[in-house]
Order: C-alpha cells, then structure tokens, then sequence
C-alpha cells in the first residue's frame, strides 16, 4: 500500500529512476535497407550512425545523489554575443550552444555538442571526462531499445488520425470523410472524454522495444537494426539495451 503523500505514480517513477543499464548510446536516423543473411533471407533494417559520444560529465552519489554518465552527441557551434558600433546586440549563429553550455563543455575538456544526454550504467564510476562511446558497445544478435520523436504529421482528419470509416461517396449523401456524432444532446450534454476527433497528430516521443541488432560496423560506427525505427531521416535516436527481453 503506497501513502497517499506519495502514491503509485510517485511509486512508478522512483521505480524506473533506479533502473540501471550497461550500454547505450545517442545515434541518428539514416535510412532504410535490406541485407541477406547466409541462408538468402532478406532483412529490412534501419541504418543509425551510432556515436561517437563524448562523457561530458560523470555524476556520483557524493556529489549528485545519484550515479550517472552525461554523454554529448554531434558538433555545434557557439553562440556569440557582439555589439556593433551603434551598442546594438548582434547574434551570431543564434540557435548555437550557449555560453553556460560553452563553459561546461569547457570544464570537461570537449567541443561543444548539440545534444546532450544522461544514462544510469551499472559502471558509471569506470567512465572518465573525454572517454568516447563507440558502436562497438553493441555486438549482433543484441536486443535493443529505441526512443525517438515521430514524424510530425500536422493537423490530420479522424481517419487518418484514428483509422475511422468514412461515408458514402455518392453526391446525395452529404457525409463523405466528416468525424461524425460527438454524442447525444439533452443526455449527457456533454462529449465525452477521449473521443476519437481530428487534431495534430505525431511528433511524440516513441519507444519501439526488443528491437535486433543485425550488423555493426565499428570502423563507420553504423548499427543496422531489424525492422523500422521511430522517427525522420537526420533525427536523434536513443538506443538502450533492453529492459524488457522476450523470453
């Protein structure tokens, strides 16, 4: 029984806070292939450009209260804040890394990246500041977890959005790809919670599990994982060992 300062929402997430991992790594999306295993099979795989990422910071439990390891990913420029001769700000690359960031990228001894992220290893006192992660962390036959934004699809209509039905095509029938009833009038007076409308759809954040590990080349840093993986070509992908493996 959970108290009800807490409760079983504040439960869950002291539960996943204390999950710990032996690899992962921050990749981008590629594309889409397929590779032929020895017995002639065809594979359709997802190419990531797996790392290299750099320990920006290693967190301990004196310092932080917590074990952990701060990775970055990917170059970026700084931002730089210059006044011209009439004292007006100019900006130059103005969706860079600011100057805080500069700094502490600075402190660990790093180029400045444009991503930056945190996993709980299992050895996060074995990791130094400037040590990579490479592809190589994950070998064949691996089985993975994928996080990655979806594609944003904009504001779409109930069928696309929910996979609704539409109506007669005929000119006499007046309802053709229209959401339908929101419900009754005098009873409930009201609509009910969840129901399926239009609206914006995609651009969340997904995790698609038990993913396979096809092929990994080190030499490019490239994992080719089976099947499809969430999100667009150029788009940040967190890659985890499993949490949850298939029996």
């Amino acid at each position: 029984m959970t108290s009800r300062k807490g409760g079983p929402l504040r439960a869950a997430k002291e539960r996943r806070k204390e999950v710990k991992m032996k690899k992962a790594i921050l990749a981008t999306k590629i594309g889409m292939t397929q590779v032929f295993k020895e017995d002639g099979t065809v594979v359709p795989v997802t190419v990531l450009e797996a790392g290299p990422c750099v320990v920006t910071q290693v967190k301990t439990v004196d310092n932080d209260g917590y074990e952990a390891v701060q990775v970055g990913y990917g170059e970026a420029k700084e931002r730089i804040t210059t006044k011209d001769k009439t004292g007006r700000k100019v900006v130059a690359h103005q969706h860079g890394v600011g100057r805080a960031m500069q700094g502490h990228f600075k402190k660990a001894g790093v180029s400045v990246k444009k991503h930056v992220q945190e996993f709980r290893f299992e050895n996060a006192a074995d990791y130094k500041l400037g040590d990579e992660i490479k592809a190589d962390i994950f070998a064949e036959g691996d089985k993975i977890d994928v996080t990655a934004v979806t594609k944003g699809k904009g504001f779409q209509g109930a069928i696309k959005r929910h996979g609704q039905h539409r109506g007669p095509m005929k000119h006499g029938s007046k309802y053709h790809r229209h959401a339908g009833s929101n419900g009754s009038s005098s009873d409930p007076s009201r609509v009910f919670k969840g129901k399926h409308m239009p609206g914006h759809m995609g651009a969340v954040q997904v995790t698609i599990q038990n993913l396979e590990v096809v092929r990994v080349d080190a030499e490019k840093n490239l994992l080719l994982v089976k099947g499809a993986v969430p999100g667009p070509k150029k788009g940040l992908i967190t890659v985890k060992e499993t949490t949850k493996a298939e029996a």
